[in-house]
């Protein structure tokens, strides 16, 4: 057996109207909220005090992210506009209408000046602030809602979208079509995250079908099902320094999955409803939580004994 201890404790709670999003800062105590009434908020969870919170749109907010190394925050809303934030001012630096359709979320590149995003519109695009916020490629394949995207950690001209037609794509900057596709899901995918283990890299997608697929990316095939949440799946990460896989639900719930041997190790419940997002740092043992009713940052460590 491999042996998985873990400790989870609850580090803040904030009742809140609806969460569409949240993103933890890579080095300060913050934790940035989008709402469904078109407002964000960014809490210290350490002083458990909230530090700014303004209105972005009459809109819900579905995506929200800092961008660190310039001192913004993004943000992504129903009205179809991307709009570009100094965080420590909270003057409004951009403003532009990036979609045709809802924008369902943003992604930010790890080291170039790249954000995607991506929309009930049923495409990608790909942004560029240092030519100011230029769209400089479009990604078409899908042929439903595509929820969300995310960059290869290993190879960050590449990323994965998730979307309603019941796939995940991946993508290369440069190249105008999928590279491939992945089908194994019943119904939609609202989810898509990397997973790199011993070398070798993964994708996980969580879908309406109630499951989380682990996908071999060299192969292309589905070489794991993850069963037990009793809704559809919204949310998914693997923990940046512990081997577990932190999957959300519409049912309420976060479940904790052994990275190794896929078995579920803990089901946590905050009786907050549905929870639609999920959002960690490198470095750090805090996980962040948003629910239908409010947020939760947890500090989560741990020891998992692979040989055991």
């Amino acid at each position: 057996m491999q042996a998985l201890s873990l400790t989870i404790e609850k580090e803040f709670a904030q009742n809140s109207e609806r969460i569409k999003s949240v993103d933890l800062h890579p080095t300060e105590p913050w934790v940035l909220v989008s709402l469904y009434s078109g407002a964000v908020c960014i809490w210290n969870y350490q002083s458990q005090t909230m530090e700014k919170s303004f209105k972005v749109t009459e809109s819900p907010v579905r995506s929200a992210k800092f961008v660190a190394r310039e001192h913004w925050i993004v943000t992504a809303a129903d009205d179809t506009f991307i709009r570009v934030y100094n965080y420590d001012t909270t003057e409004k630096i951009k403003e532009f209408e990036a979609h045709t359709d809802y924008i369902r979320s943003v992604t930010v590149h790890p080291t170039l000046p790249y954000l995607l995003s991506c929309s009930d519109d049923n495409v990608i695009k790909l942004w560029d602030w240092e030519k100011d916020w230029s769209c400089t490629q479009i990604f078409e394949g899908h042929s439903h809602y595509v929820m969300q995207v995310a960059f290869n950690p290993n190879d960050t001209n590449t990323f994965s979208s998730a979307s309603l037609d019941g796939t995940v794509k991946v993508w290369r900057i440069g190249s105008a079509g999928p590279e491939f596709t992945l089908e194994d899901h019943l119904k939609g995918v609202n989810c898509v995250h990397y997973f790199i283990r011993d070398n070798k890299t993964y994708l996980l997608s969580g879908s309406d079908d109630f499951t989380v697929k682990v996908w071999d990316y060299e192969t292309k095939s589905c070489v794991q099902t993850l069963e037990g949440h009793e809704h559809n799946v919204t949310a998914l990460c693997v923990h940046p320094e512990l081997p577990i896989i932190i999957t959300a639900s519409e049912d309420g719930n976060v479940h904790i999955w052994h990275a190794a041997t896929f078995r579920l190790e803990k089901r946590l419940s905050y009786d907050l409803e549905r929870v639609w997002t999920i959002a960690h740092s490198k470095g750090s043992d805090k996980v962040a939580f948003g629910f239908d009713k409010g947020i939760v940052v947890v500090k989560m460590n741990g020891h998992v004994d692979l040989q055991a």
